[in-house]
């Protein structure tokens, strides 16, 4: 798990004026992204390998509903 307590957040180059975008933070373990509107929520986390490999479907395509 990383340890995200002193973590400096960034938003999404692509968000909009209204907040509605995810925000990220990218550590030398791994990847986490939350929702900019409920960061309390929680976050998703991801080794390096799978960030790697998730966005790569993302750009490619494959998660395209």
């Amino acid at each position: 798990m990383i340890d995200l307590s002193e973590a400096r957040w960034r938003k999404s180059s692509r968000s909009g004026a209204q907040n509605d975008c995810v925000e990220l933070v990218v550590a030398t373990v791994g990847t986490a992204v939350r929702d900019s509107k409920s960061p309390a929520a929680g976050h998703v986390s991801f080794a390096t390998a799978d960030w790697g490999a998730f966005m790569g479907a993302v750009k490619d395509g494959r998660l395209d509903v």
